[in-house]
């Protein structure tokens, strides 16, 4: 199953780089956010990925190009120019990065990216978000109803919108009355997608403000009731946190073993 990270928009105000870098290249424990995205999905399964850039979509490509030199130790003959590759250290990845432009909304890179997409199912996740979503509860869940679309939901962190969801796990059109506590869930951003999704993509839509309050109307939309750890990386702050996390050796969205 395909996995799709929206990575475009705009510099990221969370580094400290002068010239400036996309946000899922910003750094945690020295890997870039979409290194721990990805080895999270690889966890589960999951191998076989779009990166959806835009802003300086190049130095994505880049690192990809490069990953193995990234992650190993080298020797260069300066006289000669020749790369001598010591523990030569990969991932069984599948990346396909794709330049969706640096001012798509996050619907228009999805509908970009539909020529990669050949099964009925696959998963969308933004690029700035770590979570230790059980993946394949997820798509197992997605796959237990016919919705066009089945959202991860978990507990705002205080700065989030809180979802009208009823007790058949559907998300309503209409406001429900405010929860809060451990009753209160907010738009996870991560999706598993069915195909038919494509044909409501067809205008400047963005997947939370506009294409999840069209589909709600229609009842098109399921969620899966995450209640573990996830974090959208919005500041510096947040940033520092999960690197005082990683470094650590408590960073609770590191379900893999090294």
């Amino acid at each position: 199953m395909k996995v799709i990270i929206l990575a475009g928009g705009f510099r990221s105000t969370i580094s400290e780089e002068q010239e400036g870098i996309p946000k899922p290249m910003v750094e945690v424990g020295d890997k870039p956010l979409l290194w721990h995205i990805m080895k999270q999905y690889s966890h589960f399964g999951y191998e076989d990925f779009i990166v959806c850039g835009g802003y300086k979509v190049n130095l994505i490509k880049d690192y990809f190009r490069d990953y193995y030199i990234y992650q190993s130790d080298i020797t260069v003959d300066l006289a000669t120019n020749q790369v001598e590759i010591h523990r030569n250290i990969t991932e069984d990845w599948h990346v396909t990065v794709a330049d969706t432009g640096a001012f798509a909304t996050t619907g228009q890179r999805v509908s970009l990216a539909q020529k990669y997409i050949e099964e009925d199912m696959f998963i969308v996740t933004y690029g700035d978000c770590l979570s230790n979503i059980d993946i394949n509860r997820l798509v197992d869940c997605a796959r237990e109803n016919d919705k066009l679309v089945t959202m991860a939901v978990a507990h705002p962190t205080g700065r989030h919108q809180v979802l009208p969801i009823d007790e058949n796990n559907i998300v309503k059109s209409r406001k429900l009355a405010e929860e809060t506590g451990r009753e209160a869930w907010t738009n996870a951003c991560t999706y598993v997608l069915r195909k038919g999704v494509f044909n409501y993509l067809n205008g400047n839509y963005e997947l939370d403000k506009q294409l999840i309050p069209l589909l709600s109307e229609k009842e098109q939309i399921a969620v899966y009731r995450h209640e573990g750890f996830w974090c959208p990386v919005e500041t510096k702050r947040d940033r520092t946190d999960l690197e005082n996390s990683w470094n650590a050796g408590i960073a609770p969205w590191k379900v893999w073993s090294e």
